[in-house]
């Protein structure tokens, strides 16, 4: 890799690129034949391609290109191992500059503090006219992400808020209860609403994120019922990964509770990843509290509530100010659109009147309404993360935007390939809109865009675009580790997730640790459990990443290995831009 090259490109056969290093389903196509439009791939203002070109192949292009994809052969001659060493030293530079970051970093700091809105304002073309486009809906838009331990009530809940909200009508209801009542499986009926397919409904297990739509008068809202089940969590962190506000779902029923908050439990990596994916607020609902063992008990509830706080804190949240707490029955919608009956449950009332744990409304409906999301940048770059695409008549590509506001007519740019493309259209949903704000979740269609270049993990983007690296330096703290190595040293390799992205990683050096006693260990060359890590990762391919002060939901990620949330964290520094 030439260090000094001013952008990334893509040699002529690197025609597939997955994030994840999931292969595309299709067959690779054969390298096309070295016309023209390959030839152009070459910058030309790049210093190797000069010194190569002007002075060893003496302006013969065909020779020069075939050596300048021939690492072994270049090397030989002089004048490119001075280009080379001259981008050893810069890299050697930024490497040194993670040891002056550990001496200004103290501490783990999670928080979800926004940058300023940028003044970059980008040269658009006139937007197409699209018929029927309309203003995307003033009301703002919420994506709730239901995570919990498998079996705690996440679809039941889902389901019923559905009907709740009158987006499932009674005949379908008497339909689901049928077929459940079939199988001897009577309470799952509104599960059935979310979990669509044969496999969910047998084992009465999500596996998939279920996705639903339901609005209020102030707000329209997005369902992501992510699966509970520890094998599925991979595709937990893909809806959570798009989430504004976190529901976790708190079984109250006795064991339980007990065994999704012990060790083992999802209910602890669950609400780890929720606060490390960016989760704005996390509510948190105790449910089935009429099952027989609860009773609407108070003494169950404080208790369940007891036990969470501190390892919420301990996750980052800021209790305070993030996360409520509420006691609900999915099944039969108690506190979820209407208030408990104080015959039922004589303490509820008086406890929110007063305030008590950070909530002051009734029920989980207006709980979501009273929410306020702060900090989102309408006036920022476009940064829309890939969560998948499909064709159809085109490429389209769906996401959620992060920041800035989208438009038809605009160019954007998808990196980590950044290859140039104009919005034809934006919808959500069906509906086209005529612009698209932070918040939404949009289908965006890229003009002569390939399956192959728009992938999962891609991040579309206006000028400037968010940087593309494999390596950074970051600040992790150890959660877990697998069984076989207790200890992370340089050289520990786990799977890194960042936004709709996946990517095999390596710990590449470890600059400094801090212990939970505040006890700062400099040059340190292992990390146990609890302690808070300034390291170097690198990446098996390119991510579009930014640091984590700039556009937090590009700057957080985590370290996941042999099923196991090994370490959370932000990105602090990326590697200096090539010139």
């Amino acid at each position: 890799m030439n260090p000094s090259v001013g952008e990334w490109k893509p040699s002529v056969a690197a025609s597939e690129w997955t994030p994840g290093g999931t292969a595309a389903p299709a067959a690779a196509p054969a390298p096309p034949p070295k016309t023209e439009s390959a030839v152009s791939d070459i910058d030309e203002s790049d210093p190797l391609w000069q010194v190569v070109l002007t002075k060893i192949c003496n302006g013969d292009r065909d020779r020069a290109l075939k050596l300048i994809n021939d690492p072994d052969q270049l090397t030989q001659y002089p004048e490119v191992e001075a280009i080379l060493a001259a981008g050893d030293a810069m890299e050697e530079d930024w490497e040194k500059e993670g040891d002056k970051l550990a001496k200004e970093v103290d501490g783990m700091a999670i928080d979800d503090s926004k940058p300023a809105a940028a003044d970059t304002k980008m040269e658009e073309e006139e937007p197409e006219e699209i018929v029927d486009a309309v203003e995307g809906d003033p009301r703002e838009h919420l994506n709730l992400v239901f995570i919990g331990h498998v079996d705690a009530g996440k679809s039941t809940l889902s389901g019923n808020i559905l009907y709740l909200t009158e987006n499932v009508d009674k005949r379908t209801i008497e339909k689901y209860e049928a077929e459940a009542k079939e199988r001897n499986r009577e309470s799952w009926f509104l599960a059935f609403i979310m979990d669509t397919n044969e496999e969910e409904r047998a084992k009465g297990k999500t596996v998939e994120v279920g996705r639903a739509k339901f609005e209020t008068d102030l707000h329209r809202y997005s369902i992501l019922d992510a699966p509970g089940h520890k094998n599925y969590v991979p595709n937990m962190i893909m809806g959570a990964s798009q989430a504004d506000v976190g529901v976790l779902v708190i079984s109250a029923r006795k064991g339980e509770f007990e065994a999704g908050f012990d060790k083992g439990g999802q209910t602890r990596e669950h609400a780890l990843l929720a606060k490390t994916l960016g989760v704005t607020y996390l509510v948190v609902v105790i449910n089935k509290m009429d099952e027989p063992t609860v009773k609407w008990s108070k003494d169950r509830y404080d208790e369940c509530i007891g036990k969470l706080r501190p390892f919420l804190k301990g996750c980052g949240f800021k209790i305070k100010k993030e996360v409520k707490f509420m006691p609900i029955s999915g099944l039969n919608g108690a506190n979820v659109k209407d208030e408990v009956a104080e015959s039922e449950c004589g303490w509820w009332k008086k406890m929110w009147q007063a305030g008590d744990n950070n909530t002051d409304k009734p029920t989980l409906m207006s709980l979501l309404d009273s929410l306020d999301m702060k900090g989102r940048m309408a006036d920022a770059p476009v940064r829309i993360p890939v969560l998948d695409r499909y064709t159809d008549r085109g490429t389209i590509a769906m996401g959620k935007v992060e920041s800035g506001t989208i438009r038809p007519g605009m160019k954007v740019t998808v990196m980590p390939t950044r290859q140039k493309f104009k919005v034809d259209g934006v919808w959500s949903e069906e509906t086209p809109l005529a612009s698209a704000r932070p918040g939404e979740n949009v289908l965006v269609k890229l003009s002569g865009a390939s399956m192959e270049e728009v992938q999962k993990g891609f991040v579309i983007c206006t000028e400037p675009a968010c940087r593309s690296v494999d390596k950074l330096i970051c600040q992790i703290m150890v959660m877990d580790l697998p069984d076989q190595a207790r200890i992370l040293t340089a050289g520990f390799t786990a799977n890194f997730h960042a936004h709709c992205a996946e990517e095999e990683a390596t710990v590449t050096k470890i600059f400094e640790t801090t212990d939970r006693k505040g006890k700062v260990t400099k040059g340190a060359r292992f990390a146990n459990i609890g302690q808070t890590v300034i390291c170097m990762i690198e990446l098996a391919r390119t991510v579009p990443l930014e640091p984590f002060d700039d556009y937090p939901f590009l700057g957080r990620f985590t370290l996941r290995t042999e099923g196991k949330t090994c370490a959370i964290g932000v990105i602090k520094k990326l590697p200096p831009k090539k010139e």
